[in-house]
């Protein structure tokens, strides 16, 4: 497990604050004060494996579009722009399958380009495989609000490069865990083994946690063995209907999900049609347990990107 603290990130952890260019909206630094006015009563949240913004409309392209993997397209900046606008009105987005610089993407960091577009003042990046310098395939995460720490944990199984991103955002005034959501998002094996060990690890990261948001691709449905015991194990709660996310040509598989704790009422969670990956995105709409009072004790934000 890697872990750091956003009061004091380590030089080579976060990327450098790109300079601002006047083509891309810069959100600037905020108070204290403004940023406990910006933890809503309601969030929108977002989970959406974006497969390094390469669209797939069939099984077939698989094969033969199979060299966008690892080499550069022009059409990626094209499909990130869609997705930064599509995103632009959420208060947590989740990614996973970004690339965070590599040939394939032209070097550009996906999760601090839909950060920037996207207009968020928070953004992280966790590099889980590394394909030499063709492609860096990690999970993104985009906040509005400013997190508290966060935590990279690299997950088990037989294949390495599968990991979890867990982030802690303040619900409301003072330093209690219990007044913090713990905001995990993970992207799973797609063997039945190696998801059972993983689901059984992130069981362990979320024991503890009142508030818990767990987003990802599970690459399994929820009436699978491993995700009932997961669910069993963590007391963590998923949408009675099934969402069908895969592939998003068809979607008929739901392998996308967003758990939550019972102490986070789900509102609504629906499937966005946005054909910019071989996923489609999935969204809820949460009531938070708690609020933080105007002019409430938050930390000091650290602006990461802006």
């Amino acid at each position: 497990m890697k872990t750091a603290n956003f009061t004091a990130p380590a030089a080579d952890h976060w990327p450098p604050a790109p300079a601002a260019t006047p083509s891309i909206p810069v959100v600037p630094a905020m108070a204290p004060e403004a940023a406990a006015s910006l933890a809503p009563a309601v969030w929108k949240v977002l989970s959406y494996n974006i497969q390094a913004a390469t669209p797939t409309r069939n099984y077939r392209q698989y094969v033969t579009h199979s060299w966008r993997q690892v080499m550069p397209v022009g059409s990626r900046v094209s499909a990130l722009e869609t997705i930064a606008r599509r995103i632009a009105g959420y208060d947590l987005v989740a990614l996973q399958e970004a690339d965070g610089g590599s040939l394939r993407s032209g070097y550009l960091n996906q999760t601090r380009f839909l950060a920037r577009h996207g207009g968020f003042a928070h953004w992280h990046q966790q590099t889980n495989r590394k394909v030499s310098g063709l492609a860096r395939v990690g999970n993104g995460l985009l906040s509005h609000v400013p997190p508290v720490a966060i935590e990279e944990h690299r997950l088990p199984g037989a294949i390495p490069g599968r990991g979890a991103l867990a982030v802690r955002l303040k619900l409301g005034a003072g330093a209690l865990p219990a007044e913090e959501l713990l905001v995990v998002n993970v992207h799973l094996a797609l063997g039945r083994r190696a998801r059972g060990l993983q689901l059984a690890y992130l069981a362990e990261i979320v024991a503890g946690s009142r508030h818990v948001l767990l987003m990802g691709d599970f690459n399994c449905d929820l009436d699978s063995r491993e995700m009932s015991a997961f669910q069993a194990a963590s007391g963590l709660l998923a949408p009675s209907h099934r969402l069908h996310t895969f592939p998003s040509w068809r979607p008929k598989r739901a392998l996308d999900h967003i758990l939550t704790s019972p102490t986070i009422h789900v509102r609504r969670a629906a499937v966005l049609d946005l054909p910019c990956s071989d996923h489609c995105p999935l969204t809820a709409e949460i009531e938070l347990p708690a609020l933080p009072a105007p002019g409430s004790d938050v930390p000091e934000p650290v602006t990461l990107c802006a």
